[in-house]
């Protein structure tokens, strides 16, 4: 009985957090071929009279195959640090001015006589962040001596085109530019990866909360150098979480009665971190994964699954599942908890 009312209070603000802003617009489906016709893995693969469906399945399992170079790049040349604040081109093109120029916000930790110690983490924030969000974890890691470089993602704050009021463009009913805009992120997290690298930092994690999870793990099965992982938030599908999530209800009625769940699936597995487990299980890592019981945005199912998948490849790992849900795991007490898990998690292993 107490744990029912529990469940139902969780869930009555789960609803009042998610829908405080009533900005959400119900978008046309789209299959958005032309974002993803540049790809590097495309080969002679052209739509030559196939449905949109087939063509979009088809590169997927291209890029699956050839990962490396469906996330490859080309490492950018004009990193600019003004004020703490860095900026450089993506090396992914869109047609958006705003979105092609990467922001990070730094804050470099001083170490003993003024040498900066060789640790940092890269923080990639939930979708539809603020600029001004993820920041007081920033300052966290920086003042126990970790140095932290807050990534803004694709179509966010600065990188937001003027005729948008949310991130809508980051994760939409446009298939096509849902999937670039994924690719986007993980090149530029890696981007992020050379720069901190570049100003002399050896040890290097990376931390992703909601979306950003989803982007981190996808750049750290990819990039050896992030070592020490914590994916706060995590599903192995991004296409069952943008179907049955409550944050993304808007989207869904878009697809519904042009496209089904296994068809979406198809469509996104390029950008699904299930189709890279046995990656990431390769390399050398630290991961710690955070999810929560009452979850209505990423089911804690899907959090279960990915877990129990890379418990069973033999990684190291840790876990950590709180009574909250989605949105309440950002108030009191749980975001104290949760901030002293990630931040503990580092200082042990990075």
């Amino acid at each position: 009985m107490l744990q029912r009312a529990y469940s139902k209070w969780i869930e009555d603000r789960e609803n009042q957090l998610c829908f405080r802003t009533n900005n959400r617009v119900v978008r046309p489906f789209e299959w958005g071929s032309e974002w993803v016709a540049g790809w590097p893995t495309n080969g002679v693969v052209h739509l030559n009279g196939q449905g949109e469906r087939e063509f979009l399945r088809e590169i997927n399992l291209r890029a699956i195959a050839d990962s490396n170079a469906f996330f490859g790049y080309e490492p950018p040349r004009d990193f600019a640090l003004k004020e703490d604040h860095l900026t450089f081109r993506s090396p992914v093109e869109t047609p958006h001015a705003e979105n092609n120029t990467v922001h990070g916000q730094w804050f470099p930790a001083s170490g003993k006589n003024g040498s900066h110690p060789r640790r940092a983490v890269l923080v990639l924030p939930h979708w539809n962040s603020h600029a001004s969000q993820h920041l007081a974890l920033c300052r966290g890691f920086q003042r126990f001596g970790v140095s932290a470089l807050r990534l803004s993602l694709p179509y966010h704050d600065w990188r937001m085109p003027p005729e948008l009021s949310r991130a809508d463009y980051a994760v939409s009913s446009n298939i096509g530019r849902t999937l670039e805009a994924t690719r986007q992120a993980v090149v530029d997290a890696r981007s992020c990866v050379d720069w901190i690298e570049r100003e002399g930092y050896e040890r290097i994690g990376i931390l992703g909360t909601s979306l950003g999870s989803c982007y981190a793990f996808l750049a750290s099965a990819h990039d050896p150098r992030l070592r020490v992982n914590v994916f706060n938030h995590c599903s192995a599908f991004f296409a069952d979480v943008v179907w049955t999530g409550l944050s993304t209800a808007h989207i869904k009625q878009s697809f519904e009665g042009v496209i089904s769940l296994d068809e979406l699936r198809d469509c996104w597995q390029a950008i699904s971190p299930v189709h890279y487990l046995k990656k990431y299980a390769e390399l050398p890592k630290k991961p710690h994964f955070i999810y929560t019981k009452y979850d209505t945005t990423f089911l804690p199912e899907f959090s279960e699954y990915i877990v129990n998948e890379i418990h069973g490849h033999g990684v190291d790992m840790s876990v950590t599942v709180l009574p909250c849900g989605h949105y309440t795991l950002g108030e009191a007490p749980f975001k104290f908890i949760v901030g002293y898990k990630i931040v503990s998690h580092f200082l042990r292993n990075l």
